[in-house]
């Protein structure tokens, strides 16, 4: 399709419909426990209607619109990295019976996903977790299974979160790539519906069992205005000029002294990353000696444990953990992977107790040496 098409808001529902109909589970947002998550949706009515979200440093709550928007909101502490690269995965078990042996890898889940919702900063987050875990030399199987049977109706954001700072990593608020089918929210007097672009055959085909009409130019223009919009609210920016080469300049600045006071080393801004890949591995077994399982779960580098070797942590300060990550984030990630390792949706800021913010360190360490390269 080479042209923009409108699904009414009525609508929705019958692309929900035809999603399941093909055998899809679908996951998008909804409402649950004060906050927007990240759940299975079997019908319109589980998507957060009428609800946007307040985010600041360390801030989180849920608040009801003016309006009965569906996708207006940021986003909240899921990503949906927790589908592609689950929490807790089971590698293999072993069963000893009379004396014998059996070892047994548990089966792919063998279900086939669909992200209904996807921001542009979430697209560019599986973007760069497939570069690690699907694109390389040592694919996961695990995460290749899901992958590549995975479709994704992305939504272009309508509403800045107050920590959102994407147009700054470039990869928003409009996704321009990752997905098959991308809505555009639009609501007036007496109109609310959907622009349509098809990204791949699949989302052509879709869209194809979905009531939908080609949009008009002015249809078109608005959906852009929304975009535009949500660009211009964003408060907070990160400047990303020679990002990298500040911070290997400036691993001994004393403003990682100052984040040392504050971080808890609770781990939280690496639980809510998309991108963060980070896993341990782990042998248990029952009391009986019969059993016994390896089991696969995410981890953190400000974990103590995370940083052991023979003979001890390597990372033993909080101090040296924080660097290690926001270093890795916007630095070492680009030499290894080509690209930073931040898309700018702002969780880490939001769901730090202390309001620890990314934006605020580069900027404090950038003034710094800035001061210092105008000494004589």
């Amino acid at each position: 399709m080479d042209h923009d098409a409108i699904l009414e808001y009525t609508d929705l529902s019958q692309l929900l419909s035809a999603l399941h109909g093909r055998g899809y589970t679908v996951i998008g947002p909804t409402l649950r426990d004060g906050a927007i998550v990240y759940d299975e949706v079997e019908t319109v009515v589980d998507l957060p209607l009428g609800y946007t979200d307040v985010q600041d440093a360390g801030t989180y709550r849920v608040a009801r619109r003016t309006d009965d928007a569906v996708f207006g909101y940021a986003v909240g502490p899921h990503s949906y990295k927790q589908f592609l690269h689950p929490a807790v995965v089971s590698l293999w078990e072993a069963t000893r019976t009379d004396g014998e042996m059996t070892i047994r890898t548990p089966p792919a889940s063998g279900v086939k996903y669909a992200f209904v919702g996807a921001r542009s900063c979430e697209l560019h987050a599986i973007a760069i977790q497939d570069r690690v875990l699907y694109q390389g030399a040592y694919a996961d199987p695990i995460y290749a299974t899901v992958r590549e049977s995975l479709f994704v109706v992305a939504v272009n954001c309508a509403h800045a979160g107050g920590t959102c700072f994407c147009v700054s990593m470039g990869t928003g608020p409009r996704a321009t790539s990752g997905f098959d089918l991308s809505l555009t929210e639009v609501q007036g007097e007496g109109t609310h519906y959907f622009v349509v672009e098809v990204g791949s055959e699949h989302g052509a085909e879709i869209l194809d069992q979905v009531p939908h009409r080609a949009a008009s130019a002015d249809e078109s223009a608005a959906a852009e205005r929304v975009v535009a919009e949500a660009a211009g609210q964003m408060r907070r920016t990160l400047d990303t000029d020679g990002l990298r080469d500040l911070l290997y300049r400036n691993l001994e600045h004393p403003r990682w002294e100052e984040i040392e006071r504050r971080c808890l080393s609770c781990g939280n801004c690496t639980l809510v990353c998309p991108t963060c890949f980070c896993t341990t591995v782990n042998d248990v077994t029952d009391l009986s000696g019969q059993h016994a399982e390896r089991v696969r779960t995410w981890d953190s580098c400000f974990t103590a444990d995370f940083s052991y070797i023979h003979g001890g942590s390597v990372r033993t300060s909080v101090r040296s953990r924080y660097r290690q990550w926001m270093t890795h984030k916007l630095a070492s990630w680009i030499d290894q992977f080509g690209t930073a390792g931040c898309v700018g949706c702002g969780r880490c800021v939001s769901w730090c107790p202390v309001g620890i913010d990314i934006t605020e360190e580069v900027r404090e360490i950038r003034r710094a040496d800035g001061a210092l390269s105008a000494q004589p």
